[in-house]
């Protein structure tokens, strides 16, 4: 017999604006557990450190490029912007 426990709970509405970064305001955990992809002009990207749908644009690193601190530089891209959770099929 299974219980409402033992069901897998669906994931959370995804944000309009989310970060990897666990020091940002807009990083949401619960969010980053579920296979997340980021679709920026039609094209899937794999390097997006943050995105905000609304606004348009993504941040990306900046090559090999670290601040003084070892964070990666970060560039600001514009364009459409589309978050979905992957399907986890196995």
């Amino acid at each position: 017999m299974t219980t409402a426990d033992d069901l897998p709970q669906p994931p959370p509405p995804l944000p309009d604006r989310l970060s990897v970064d666990s020091r940002s305001p807009h990083y949401v955990a619960a969010v980053l557990e579920h296979g997340i992809g980021i679709r920026f002009n039609d094209r899937e990207r794999f390097d997006v450190e943050e995105y905000c749908i609304s606004e348009g644009w993504i941040k990306v690193a900046a090559g090999r490029t670290v601040d003084r601190k070892g964070r990666p530089l970060l560039i600001k891209l514009k364009g459409r912007v589309d978050a979905f959770y992957r399907s986890t099929a196995s």
